[in-house]
């Protein structure tokens, strides 16, 4: 195995076609064919399957492409400090829960990195989605958040996935609501008060049980539920039909508008949002970055 076949692989890995990746690294289709062949029988796996119009990373070759950045990343650190090369390619996936300061840290490790060339993912995704994803090296940092409700069942398939969980505040439920809300002039909100209104949720799949929802909130029987996948359109039914949705009470004014509040909740819970990692699994600058900017906007 040589650094050179590691490129290969991850230029085919990012243009998802061996035309084009043998285009961008200066060889010949042929000769790129060859040469993933020959790492694949040498590491006695399948990285690429191959299909009419590309090729799809397979499971092995998201966890050997994982391992295979670590070893380009370092190979582009010592190039940097001994011989002054600045054209990198950052490569870095997040996938998350939907949070605003998920949102804004991507913002600043992307200013931070982000040259002529870049490929940065950030997967706003389903509970269940995140472990997979981290398990098999899709992303490299997954943010959820564990409470007495859905801790030993996330901790079960964190260990069964050999994921590491690092906690990085705890948050009392605030409720997300449209200034408009009479909600929103209440110094705190009570299941009561909640009740007319309704009730917003990210919608989470074949995992559609509260151990994976995103909203801490009793296991109680609602008379009006909208589920969505993405942010935006919570937000915008939750102003347009006056609902409410529950999270953490962080909000960013920037990427949500002044249009929504949080006020607390009065509910007992706790919840501990941070982020998980596989184990035995060195950060990327990127993601070491991404970690502190984490921090500046909780």
């Amino acid at each position: 195995m040589t650094l050179q076949q590691l490129k290969y692989a991850e230029a085919v890995a990012r243009h998802k076609n061996i035309s084009k990746a043998a285009e961008q690294v200066f060889i010949s289709q042929p000769s790129l064919t060859a040469a993933i062949h020959q790492l694949e029988e040498e590491m006695h796996i399948t990285i690429f399957s191959r299909k009419n119009k590309g090729v799809e990373i397979t499971s092995d070759g998201q966890s050997f492409l994982a391992y295979a950045r670590q070893v380009l990343e370092q190979a582009d650190l010592l190039e940097e400090k001994f011989k002054g090369k600045t054209e990198l390619t950052p490569i870095f996936s997040v996938s998350c829960q939907h949070y605003s300061f998920a949102v804004n840290a991507m913002v600043d490790v992307i200013k931070k990195f982000g040259g002529a060339t870049y490929n940065f993912t950030l997967r706003e995704t389903q509970t269940y989605e995140i472990i997979e994803d981290i398990s098999r090296l899709k992303s490299e940092i997954g943010i959820l958040y564990k409470d007495s409700k859905n801790d030993e069942v996330i901790d079960k398939l964190l260990k069964k996935n050999d994921l590491a969980f690092t906690e990085l505040f705890t948050a009392k439920p605030h409720v997300f609501v449209s200034r408009n809300n009479p909600l929103s002039k209440k110094e705190s909100v009570t299941v009561a008060d909640l009740e007319p209104y309704p009730y917003l949720v990210f919608e989470q799949g074949e995992h559609n049980s509260f151990y994976f929802s995103e909203e801490p909130f009793p296991a109680i029987e609602r008379k009006k539920t909208i589920c969505v996948r993405d942010r935006a359109t919570l937000f915008n039914l939750l102003i347009g039909l006056n609902g409410y949705t529950v999270s953490s009470g962080v909000i960013s004014k920037e990427l949500n508008g002044p249009s929504i509040v949080s006020v607390p909740f009065d509910y007992d819970e706790k919840m501990r949002i941070g982020y998980i990692t596989k184990k035995g699994m060195q950060l990327s600058r990127y993601g070491t970055s991404y970690i502190e900017a984490l921090k500046t906007h909780i």
